[in-house]
Formats: C-alpha cells, structure tokens, sequence
C-alpha cells in the first residue's frame, strides 16, 4: 500500500508563508534542499495543487542543466537533481480548470485530476504503482485531503522562527500523532514527521 505523504515548511508559530503568500521567508536552507531530494527519491508520484504545479513548473525544469554558477545555492547538486527527478517523475495536479499547454516541459509526464475525483483518484492510486504519493506545497488541496482521511503522514521542516502573521498551514483542527523528530547539524530546522490520528 503506498503512503500519500505531505511535506511542507512552516513557521515555529504555523505559517505557511508570509501575508503575501511569500514561503521564502522561511529557513529553506541547505537542510530543507537536502530532505525535498529525499522524499522525492521515495516517491512515484507528485500530487500538487494548480497554484504550486504553475510556480513549480516555471522553476524547476531548467535548473538541471543551468550554467555553472558555485555562488547560487538554488544551483546546488541537491537542486539539480530535484530537477532531474521532477522532470521525469509522474505528476498530478488537482484542477477544473488547468489545461497544461502541449510545449509545457512537463506535459508528457502530467495528469490533471478534477477535485471531485481526487480521493477515488487517491484510493485507486494507493494500491497501484510504487513509491510515495508525495504533496509539496499545495495546502489548499492536502487540507482537503486530509479532512477526508486521505493522507497519511505529514512531514514538517519547522522554521527556526515566529512569522506572527501568515498564511496558516493547517485550515482546519488537526488531531496529529507524532512519529519522528529529527535534528540537522548546521541547521536550526528541524523535520517533525506525523501520522493523522484517523490514519
């Protein structure tokens, strides 16, 4: 049975991002570089919400063979082969509405799941294929899901900081049981990794 896991950042106090929307105001250091490459290397699937997938698709396809530049972190080894995984690995994007233009880089890997359909979607799809069905970003769609029961383990980067304001992770109660707590050397993230209490 594969696991629907989320993996998402926050803020000490809970948020998401900032009032704008903004995530980069969290501590994506090299830490949180290094844990996205894991569970993308655990996962068959990406699962993403229409928002995250157009940011994520602007982004990522390029930066696996960018020029060389030593003094770009987002150039790192860990991201290029972020890059290389997800322009290869199979995703879906939970829409009504998204169209993915044939000359999109990831079109011949993207499917898009209308939101009523996505938890037969996700029932069918957890008995099928291999690897995590993995959520990044994406906190109006997994929010849903997880209201409905459908998600498994929640993997949360906490931020070594208190925003005061935001956007918040988690749009409804939560009732969480916490399965791992990990610390980076370096770093003053740490990965608190949890199974919904339904789960």
């Amino acid at each position: 049975m594969r696991r629907t896991v989320v993996n998402n950042i926050v803020s000490l106090d809970g948020f998401y991002a900032d009032e704008s929307g903004n995530p980069t105001v969290l501590n994506m250091d090299q830490t949180f570089d290094a844990y996205n490459l894991e569970r993308l290397q655990s996962a068959g699937t990406v699962l993403l919400g229409r928002t995250s997938f157009e940011g994520f698709g602007a982004y990522w396809p390029s930066i696996a063979d960018a020029d060389e530049d030593p003094n770009n972190r987002a150039l790192s080894a860990d991201n290029r082969e972020i890059s290389r995984l997800y322009n290869r690995v199979a995703k879906v994007v939970v829409s009504d509405s998204l169209n993915v233009p044939a000359d999109h880089p990831w079109a011949a890997t993207t499917t898009v799941v209308r939101r009523e359909e996505v938890g037969k979607w996700l029932e069918q799809e957890k008995v099928n294929g291999t690897g995590d069905i993995l959520i990044f970003a994406s906190r109006i769609m997994w929010n849903g899901l997880l209201a409905q029961g459908l998600i498994d383990e929640l993997h949360l980067t906490i931020s070594p900081g208190a925003l005061t304001k935001g956007l918040p992770l988690f749009l409804q109660p939560a009732n969480l049981s916490l399965l791992d707590v990990r610390a980076f050397p370096g770093s003053g993230n740490a990965l608190l990794r949890y199974r919904p209490a339904s789960a």
